[in-house]
């Protein structure tokens, strides 16, 4: 097939326009392959750690929505490599995805992902399920199952709220792509062990937006103090965590200043007790 350049200028909107596909990445595949990243290549040396990786996040529904939080630090093997990354990035309006593993092709996933979604919501003139979401999320991840066994790993967690049910809903992933839908809490990456244990310690059926936020900080913070990968709050160079939250109005990302007074709660509080609030018994 001839290049979209090599096209007649009429034919070109022609195509834009009726595209036969809601999928952007198809779309794209069938007349600019080159624009999108290889999936298929095959190294001669797997990188393994030789580039940074993304770590811990941790995710938890509240009465009437979701919430999703992600440490900052970047590591490439022993080495810090930085201390500010991103990892927690905005879908649609009312669903996001948080990425551990290979950080580079983790970002370059999520502005891919933000685009379908913004295509299929063009092209078929209504928003995509939060079922069709997470399908569309597992397809991705699936064309990327040969570069994931050279060592470029992606996982994310995705959150969405859905309208029709008028809650939180929380999926996971494995390397090839199996979406799996995982109840009240879950958590990704090489520090999930620990915050997963600190979740089932500290959740809360029902509790508010304002309790589940302190909750998903507390089980960073026990995730940061076990795993070396994984960042806690950075008092001296005031770097938080990323902490967004969605619900019936939407997607909403907490801005630094409120991250860091639910931080500096947690901190005093554990100056008194360093292991963190007690689970009471019931």
């Amino acid at each position: 097939m001839a290049s979209h350049r090599d096209l007649p200028v009429g034919l070109v909107n022609h195509l834009f326009q009726n595209t036969g596909s809601s999928s952007f990445t198809e779309f794209v595949g069938s007349y600019a392959p080159d624009l999108l990243p290889r999936r298929d290549e095959v190294l001669a040396t797997p990188i393994g750690d030789q580039v940074p990786h993304a770590t811990t996040i941790v995710a938890a529904t509240f009465a009437g929505g979701v919430i999703m939080a992600g440490d900052r630090r970047a590591t490439s093997g022993n080495i810090i490599s930085q201390r500010d990354v991103e990892k927690v990035f905005r879908a649609d309006d009312y669903s996001c995805m948080g990425i551990a593993g290979t950080a580079s092709t983790g970002i370059e996933f999520a502005r891919l992902y933000r685009v379908e979604l913004e295509h299929y919501e063009k092209v078929e003139g209504r928003s995509m399920s939060v079922q069709g979401k997470a399908n569309r999320l597992a397809t991705m991840i699936r064309g990327n199952l040969a570069m994931a066994m050279q060592g470029l790993v992606v996982v994310p967690l995705f959150a969405a709220y859905d309208p029709d049910k008028d809650e939180g809903r929380i999926f996971s992933y494995d390397v090839a792509g199996g979406p799996y839908e995982r109840e009240r809490f879950d958590a990704i990456g090489s520090g999930s062990i620990f915050a997963r244990g600190s979740l089932k310690k500290l959740y809360r059926d029902g509790a508010s937006a304002d309790d589940m936020v302190m909750t998903l900080i507390q089980a960073l913070y026990d995730a940061a103090d076990d795993d070396s990968a994984t960042g806690g709050p950075d008092v001296t160079r005031k770097i938080w965590p990323i902490v967004s939250v969605i619900d019936a109005d939407g997607f909403r990302r907490l801005s630094q200043d409120e991250v860091s007074g639910y931080v500096e709660q947690m901190l005093d509080a554990r100056l008194i007790s360093p292991d963190g609030p007690i689970a009471p018994l019931r």
